[in-house]
């Protein structure tokens, strides 16, 4: 047995191969199926089987497109009630797949419908168990999820009883060697305190992770599992729809969209993102452009889904043709391609913007209103300014009256890029206000 992991380092997603001789399974696969072609291609492999931990929230999977290209079976957890082909594979159902026997545990408390697959080598009894979004390196999955979306819908307070449960349950069966493979490590949304490590052993975890501890009463649990979850991105409930009735086919090229200026300054467009960077963006772009820079930053994907509702139709602005193929592939990963009415390739027609660099001499300044846009764990944890007022990156858009436009306006967050983007969407609303980027220079003032 061969087992290959996939990282997608913008999603925090692991995705996984398991080789068993010419034959291949695979796990929670991303919305790019390419990588799992050419991994069967290099082993003169076939993929028979793809296992579908749940309906996920953060990504969108390729499920759908690889069993209509190479036939394997999709198994998912019937109460995921998908409306694609597949096949029913619920608690202690196992296949055989040459030496390789693959075991459904059904393991609700990230979501109802969450499976785990336990992989035992018959060979050997080497066995692995890949876990979803239910145990993570460090961490368990979040509750919150599933209140209001997916064919199985059930409160936070009882998916958190749910994953005590599982874990009392499931885990206590399984040896210490066991080697666990999550979903996701370090930086994804799904969890609070993930690992940046992406395997470990059963009985590592028993020893290292805070919720696999014996001494840990139900209660404490439960409210140590609710307290102080990230905020939830605007596509979660999108994608969990999308993955549960299967996505389109993935497309490398973005066909037919490129814009002239003017059709730009003819205004129809309602909502403009700028994905250059914030330098570039400051120098000069269309007026009321929102600035969420996709140059090589791992957060492009998570923020334009957290500040962007899954409805709402928008128009890019990159720097070439070749930046905005490879946007439009990001964009494809959390299901807003059809978002996308067109890219335009900047040039010099773009006019200068109102937001501007910090200088100096405006620090702690009481004539400004500082802005802190990092989640209001972060703002309290380590205030930069005392007089700052904190609204969160993910909700500026929808709080702009509280902000008003009697004074300028310095956004700072705790490394830059949100700043960037926070500056930006105030500049968009209220075009005549000053409007400064603090940008990296909060890093000095915070440490």
């Amino acid at each position: 047995m061969k087992i290959q992991q996939f990282y997608d380092s913008h999603l925090s997603h692991a995705s996984y191969a398991i080789l068993s001789k010419d034959k291949i399974t695979l796990v929670d696969p991303a919305s790019n199926p390419q990588q799992y072609y050419d991994f069967a291609k290099e082993h003169s492999a076939e993929i028979i089987y793809v296992l579908e931990t749940h309906p996920h929230a953060d990504f969108v999977s390729s499920h759908l497109q690889i069993h209509n290209e190479t036939k394997a079976e999709i198994l998912i957890n019937e109460l995921a009630g998908p409306s694609y082909d597949h096949r029913t594979f619920n608690h202690n159902d196992e296949i055989v797949l040459d030496i390789l026997n693959i075991r459904a545990l059904h393991t609700p408390g990230h979501s109802p419908d969450s499976n785990s697959y336990l992989i035992t080598n018959t060979e050997n009894q080497e066995q692995v168990l890949f876990t979803g979004d239910f145990l993570f390196i460090g961490d368990v999955g979040r509750p919150d999820l599933r209140e209001n979306v997916g064919n199985t819908q059930e409160a936070q307070k009882d998916l958190a009883e749910a994953m005590h449960t599982s874990i009392m349950t499931i885990l206590p069966t399984l040896s210490d060697d066991v080697v666990i493979y999550p979903a996701h490590g370090a930086g994804s949304l799904c969890g609070k305190n993930l690992s940046k490590e992406l395997y470990d052993t059963l009985g590592n975890q028993r020893k290292n992770n805070w919720a696999l501890q014996k001494n840990i009463s139900k209660e404490d649990f439960v409210n140590t599992l609710l307290n102080d979850q990230p905020f939830i991105p605007k596509y979660f409930t999108h994608c969990v729809e999308v993955n549960r009735n299967g996505a389109s086919d993935f497309q490398k090229i973005i066909k037919d969209k490129m814009l002239f200026f003017e059709d730009l300054i003819e205004e129809k467009y309602s909502l403009i993102i700028d994905t250059r960077n914030s330098e570039a963006f400051r120098s000069g772009s269309y007026k009321k452009a929102l600035n969420i820079p996709a140059d090589d930053s791992d957060k492009f994907e998570t923020w334009l889904g957290s500040i962007i509702a899954p409805d709402e139709e928008f128009l890019l602005i990159v720097e070439s043709e070749e930046s905005a193929q490879k946007i439009y592939r990001r964009i494809q990963k959390i299901g807003y391609e059809e978002n996308i009415q067109g890219y335009y390739i900047a040039d010099t027609n773009l006019v200068d913007m109102n937001v501007l660099p910090v200088e100096s001499d405006i620090l702690n300044h009481h004539e400004y209103l500082f802005l802190d846009i990092r989640q209001e764990n972060e703002h309290y944890e380590k205030k930069a300014f005392e007089h700052a007022i904190n609204i969160p990156l993910s909700i500026l858009r929808e709080s702009m009256d509280s902000i008003g436009t009697d004074r300028p306006v310095v956004v700072h967050c705790a490394g830059g890029y949100r700043s960037a983007i926070g500056a930006s969407i105030i500049a968009a609303e209220y075009p005549d206000l000053e409007v400064y980027d603090m940008s990296v220079r909060i890093k000095k003032h915070l440490n």
